[in-house]
């Protein structure tokens, strides 16, 4: 598409959702004064697939396995957030030994996604040898989790009541062993994006968000931790294994890019700390407790933290064997008030940098219909839109 001038100098420039730069489709308008941002806007909901509406057709065990679907870098803290909330309506909880193995995989997971993360950071700033770089080594982490799961993506690692997979001596040497490698990798990482000249030059003072900014726009995950926030659903609410083996919060109060690299990089490193951990203090006893094949009536609310942020699941039982209402609030949602409210004032070229920074998923939270009529001047309702013969889909 091309840009349409509004003004001597001025431009909206619209970028997707079909684009060449972009790995998932997403609208951005940006309103450029030159070569500075001066307005933002986005548009989502091109990759609805309807998952909240297709659980209500399945019962919780199928439920749980399409929520795995949701995103395909943290499958695995989906299925953990949707059985902790079934467990708590059906008043059950999962072994010891089964909760720390759920951590064990989320922090494997974790891994994995912010190494993909930060080679698509790289890619977008035009560093493609650290692309390159740390998607190989990312392998590494994925053929740990196929090792212990049998699988590279969607794990299929809890059930309703616990967990299917167990570590033996072998998977631990394993995982032990990639362990020691991608952190040594890792504090190479951590040199580059604190040294490289043109990596700085991409990162340092650009997309600064402050703590009170951060608060305010409801930034969560590294993105508001890069900012000194403070949260991060492991500390404040530890939920499975998390509460036998704490995790150290890291944050930064740099506020910007850079920041957000080294956030996530330094995560990485608690993460091996917490696999070792967990690993050498691994509870005794058995994989999983009986479940209800049909769960009491109820409503509850489920907290995680995926890799991006707090992930939220709401869950509604009317006593059957299938949920009733299913709702799922993604961190890549929170987050993309700052993208927007950032931009302006920095580069065009910056954008696809302040755009990745906050690692997103559109697929994961893409659950909206946009509609727009310059006769209308208020929002429309989801009466309205029954009203209007508009058809949608939770």
């Amino acid at each position: 598409m091309d840009a349409q001038q509004i003004g001597k100098g001025k431009f909206v420039v619209p970028i997707g959702p079909q684009h060449p730069a972009l790995k998932e489709p997403g609208h951005f308008e940006f309103t450029v004064d030159g070569e500075i941002v001066t307005g933002a806007s986005v548009r989502l909901g091109y990759v609805h697939r309807g998952i909240e509406k297709g659980a209500e057709n399945r019962n919780y065990t199928q439920a749980m396995y399409l929520m795995e679907r949701v995103c395909g870098i943290c499958s695995h803290v989906h299925a953990t957030a949707f059985a902790l909330g079934t467990e708590k309506l059906a008043g059950i909880t999962a072994p010891p030994r089964a909760q720390a193995i759920r951590s064990l995989v989320g922090e494997l997971e974790r891994i994995h996604s912010h190494l993909l993360w930060l080679g698509v950071a790289a890619h977008e700033g035009g560093f493609d040898t650290l692309f390159m770089y740390s998607w190989r080594d990312r392998e590494v982490v994925m053929d740990l989790l196929e090792g212990l799961t049998g699988n590279r993506v969607n794990y299929s690692v809890n059930v309703i009541g616990g967990v299917k997979v167990d570590v033996d001596d072998a998977q631990r040497d394993a995982i032990l062993k990639g362990v020691d490698f991608l952190e040594e990798r890792t504090h190479h990482y951590i040199k580059i994006i604190t040294t490289d000249e043109t990596l700085l030059g991409r990162t340092v003072g650009v997309g600064v968000m402050t703590k009170e900014q951060a608060i305010e726009l409801g930034a969560i995950g590294p993105t508001g931790r890069a900012s000194g926030l403070e949260r991060d659903v492991r500390v404040d609410a530890p939920y499975a294994g998390y509460k036998d083996f704490p995790v150290r919060l890291v944050t930064d109060e740099a506020g910007d890019l850079q920041a957000r690299f080294v956030v996530r990089m330094k995560e990485l490193l608690e993460s091996y700390r917490l696999i070792r951990e967990i690993l050498d203090h691994l509870p005794t006893g058995d994989l999983t407790v009986r479940a209800p094949r049909r769960i009491p009536a109820g409503e509850t609310v489920s907290r995680v933290e995926a890799p991006r942020g707090e992930l939220f699941y709401y869950i509604k039982s009317n006593g059957t064997d299938m949920p009733e209402r299913v709702k799922i609030r993604t961190p890549s949602l929170c987050n993309w008030a700052s993208v927007i409210n950032l931009a302006p004032g920095y580069k065009l070229a910056d954008m696809p940098m302040i755009l990745s920074g906050i690692d997103p998923c559109f697929s994961c939270n893409d659950r909206l219909i946009k509609v727009n009529d310059r006769s209308v001047s208020q929002v429309w309702t989801w009466e309205d839109l029954r009203q209007h013969g508009i058809e949608y889909y939770r």
